[in-house]
C-alpha cells in the first residue's frame, strides 16, 4: 500500500476528521517513505535489534521514566501552570544550539554552573528571572524589544552569541501575539482545548504557529517531521508524569528528529551512513560546512532516525512485552548522547541552521 504524502493527508483531513490521519501519523508515514527512498542513510535490521536490546537494558537499569525529566536541574520541579508556560517558551525556541566550528561557544552561567548548547536557554530564563524579567510570560515575549532580548539572551563572553538570535525574537513575537490574541496569553488555555490528546495538541500548535511547521520536499513528496511540536507534547507529559494537564496519549508520538539523537543511533548501530555521506559530514565538521535545510541528506538523516526508533520500539514490544514509547527512547538517547559526548566524538553530526530543530 503506497504511503500518502503530507499533502494527501491534509486533503483527507479537510474532508472529515474521522478520515484524517493526525500529524503524528503523518510523521510516521513520512519516515517510512523516506526510509524506503533513501540513498545514503539506512536502518539495518540487525543493528536495530541489537540497539533495542542494549537501550532497553540501560533504561531498565536506570529505572528510566517520565520522572527522570525532573532530574535535570533547570527543568521545572513543580508541575503547575507556570511549568506549562516555561515548557512552551522553551520548545518554541528549541532549535539550532550548535556552535559553528572556529567561533566562540555560546555559554550561560547561572547559579555557579556554566551551561552550553540547549541548556543555555533554560539557564537564560533563570538568569532573566533573577533580574526581574519573566521570559515565559507571553505578554513579555510578544513585545520584548530587540535590545532587551539581546541582553537577556547574552552570552558569558562578549564575542559569543546565541545562534539565530534575531530569528528567535521573530518567532517569540509571533507566538506571543497568537497566545495573547486567542488564548488569553497562556499556553495552558491552548492545551485545555486539546482534550488530553497529544495528536490534537501537535495539530493545533502546527496550525497556529508557523515555526512549528516542520515539512519538507523529498523525492517529489511533501514529508512532515514536526520535531518541536511533538517534543512540546512530550515535555508536558513528562513534567506532569502523565497526570493532570500532562495526561496525554503520547504513544502516538514519534522520535524527535534533531542532530544529536542521530549521532547516538549511529553509535548504537541502528542508523548507518553511506561512505560519501560520512566523509562529507566529517569534512564539514573540520571546515565549518553546513548542510542546507531541506537537503536530501538532511531529510534522510532525520526521517531514518524516526524510523529507526520506531523499529526499535516495535522490536522491544515484540521481544520483551514492554510498551516503552518512542518518547522515552528519544529522551534516553538524547541524555546518553550528551553524557557520552567524548565517546561519540568520532561520529559526525550534521550541521543545519533551521527553525525546526
Amino acid at each position: 500500500m503506497p504511503v500518502p504524502s503530507v499533502d494527501q493527508l491534509q486533503k483527507l483531513r479537510e474532508k472529515g476528521e474521522e478520515e484524517a490521519p493526525g500529524p503524528c501519523a503523518q510523521v510516521l508515514a513520512s519516515a517510512q517513505f523516506i526510509n524506503a527512498h533513501s540513498q545514503d542513510v539506512s536502518v539495518p535490521a540487525q543493528g536495530v535489534q541489537q540497539a533495542a536490546a542494549k537501550i532497553l537494558a540501560h533504561m531498565q537499569a536506570l529505572n528510566y521514566s517520565p520522572a527522570t525529566w525532573k532530574t535535570h536541574a533547570l527543568n521545572p520541579q513543580v508541575a503547575n501552570d507556570a511549568a506549562l508556560e516555561w515548557i512552551f517558551f522553551v520548545d518554541l525556541l528549541n532549535f539550532s544550539f550548535w556552535t559553528t566550528p572556529g567561533t566562540p561557544s555560546h555559554t550561560v552561567t547561572v547559579d555557579g554552573t556554566c551551561y552550553t548548547g540547549y541548556w543555555t536557554l533554560p539557564a537564560a530564563i533563570r538568569r532573566a528571572s533573577s533580574e526581574g524579567v519573566d521570559l515565559t510570560d507571553a505578554r513579555v515575549y510578544a513585545s520584548i524589544s530587540r535590545d532587551q532580548w539581546r541582553h537577556v539572551m547574552r552570552s558569558d563572553a562578549e564575542d559569543a552569541c546565541l545562534p539565530m538570535l534575531d530569528e528567535r525574537l521573530d518567532v517569540a513575537h509571533q507566538a506571543g501575539r497568537v497566545l495573547c490574541d486567542k488564548y488569553g496569553g497562556r499556553f495552558a488555555n491552548l492545551l485545555a482545548h486539546c482534550g488530553g490528546s497529544a495528536e490534537h495538541l501537535v495539530q493545533r500548535v502546527v496550525d497556529e504557529f508557523p515555526s512549528f511547521r516542520d515539512t519538507h520536499g523529498f523525492r517529489g513528496r511533501s514529508v512532515a517531521l514536526y520535531k518541536r511540536a511533538q517534543i512540546l507534547a512530550a515535555d508536558v507529559w513528562a513534567c506532569f508524569e502523565g497526570q493532570g494537564a500532562g495526561a496525554l496519549d503520547v504513544g502516538c508520538l514519534t522520535m524527535f528528529a534533531d542532530y544529536r539523537v542521530p549521532q547516538a543511533l549511529v553509535h548504537f548501530g541502528a542508523l548507518r551512513y553511506s561512505t560519501r555521506l560520512r566523509e562529507y559530514l566529517e569534512r564539514a565538521e573540520r571546515e565549518g560546512g553546513e548542510l542546507a535545510s531541506g537537503h536530501a541528506w538532511e531529510v534522510e538523516i532525520r526521517g531514518n532516525s524516526v524510523w529507526a526508533v520506531e523499529c526499535m520500539r516495535r522490536h522491544i514490544r515484540k521481544t520483551s512485552g514492554s510498551d516503552v514509547s518512542a518518547v522515552l527512547i528519544d529522551f534516553y538517547m538524547w541524555d546518553y548522547a550528551k553524557a557520552h559526548a567524548e565517546e561519540m566524538q568520532a561520529i559526525p553530526i550534521h550541521h543545519t541552521r533551521s527553525l525546526y530543530y
